[in-house]
């Protein structure tokens, strides 16, 4: 099949690099594959280089190279992550290279999902996902990058233009809100010696929100701006968003709705955050979601009391999760124990923990 090389100005390192994990999950050599896929070595190799980026295929023949991968037996947990490495160069691309209307960003219009984030990471950090690690060891011969290799230069540029864009986000007002609060998060990334001095500033414009009770359109401003603080080091705007949260239903739902979408425990297909607005609990599905918050526990030092909250508050509107899942209850506990001993948790999520630790112990 013939597939076209595409606009160089647009990247592709890390869905290409992505289709080199699927290939090797195979396993399959370059040439294999190729011959599978009817196309020139020279083609299959720009596209795990990100010379020829897989975006810029055509529909039709991208649909034919998933499918090809199904057939060969390629990995379905990295298959998974296609969608989002597509995503993460759309967005590496709309950073380096900034669309004259900042309303037209990848990240104005698409509520970004846990793994595109992660991927981005990734490919400007070289911080791998938790869950693409053993994929991203695997032997392999001669020299070899263990990551999406993005330029030097285009590493350094990404938050600098990335900051850019999260103060161009604030000129646009309400239009320019799902492009501010992902770009300051995605900026929380940033390894800078002055990223927390950015932060605190870039924050000033959302910290009105926190100050709200009940939900209101600001609700998730208010969210970004305590997740994004703890992660710089300063916890306690997530302490007092906890606070906010506690016994209001609209936020409660609110806020387990969008640990849904980032989690993967709904669909992915939300453009704005107006889902937030009327959350539905049947859109998603309550077992992941219990599993996901419990396996991510650990990986949480800064916001672990917004994930014991949410943990307590999923196990108040469905109490029989932990039946479901003996083994995530199991680690659920062994975990609270050790986050009970350290006594690090705000003063609500300690006795939301303590709730939940003892409906855990009774069931043993």
């Amino acid at each position: 099949m013939e597939m076209g090389i595409g606009d160089r100005s647009e990247i592709g390192t890390v869905s290409g690099f992505l289709l080199r994990l699927l290939r090797e999950s195979i396993p399959r050599p370059q040439t294999g594959l190729a011959e599978d896929l009817g196309v020139d070595l020279g083609t299959l190799q720009g596209w795990e280089s990100g010379r020829r980026p897989l975006g810029n295929v055509r529909a039709a023949d991208l649909l034919r190279l998933r499918r090809t991968l199904v057939l060969l037996g390629a990995d379905s947990t990295l298959f998974g992550w296609l969608d989002a490495a597509l995503d993460a160069d759309r967005i590496l691309t709309a950073v380096l290279r900034p669309p004259g209307d900042p309303t037209g960003h990848p990240l104005a219009g698409w509520v970004q999902s846990r793994e595109t984030a992660q991927l981005l990471a990734w490919a400007v950090r070289g911080i791998t996902p938790p869950a693409l690690l053993a994929a991203a060891a695997r032997p392999r011969r001669g020299p070899a990058p263990a990551g999406p290799q993005l330029a030097a230069a285009d590493r350094a540029d990404f938050f600098t233009h990335l900051r850019r864009t999260a103060e161009l986000a604030v000129r646009a007002g309400e239009r320019g809100q799902l492009l501010r609060r992902q770009s300051l998060y995605l900026a929380s990334y940033d390894p800078a010696d002055d990223a927390e001095e950015w932060a605190e500033q870039a924050l000033r414009t959302m910290r009105p929100a926190l100050a709200l009770r009940g939900y209101t359109p600001r609700w998730i401003e208010a969210r970004t701006a305590a997740t994004v603080a703890a992660r710089q080091g300063d916890p306690e705007l997530l302490h007092d968003f906890v606070a906010t949260l506690d016994g209001d239903q609209h936020s409660e739902l609110a806020n387990l709705s969008y640990w849904a979408y980032w989690l993967g425990s709904m669909p992915a297909d939300q453009s704005d955050d107006g889902f937030l607005h009327q959350p539905d609990p049947a859109a998603w599905n309550p077992l992941h979601l219990f599993q996901q918050l419990v396996g991510s526990l650990h990986d949480a030092p800064g916001t672990v009391d917004l994930y014991v909250h949410s943990l307590t508050t999923l196990l108040d509107l469905h109490p029989w999760l932990p039946q479901a899942d003996p083994a995530a209850a199991r680690h659920l506990h062994g975990r609270g124990t050790e986050l009970l001993d350290a006594a690090t948790l705000s003063p609500v999520s300690r006795r939301d923990l303590g709730r939940v630790h003892y409906r855990l112990q009774q069931m043993n």
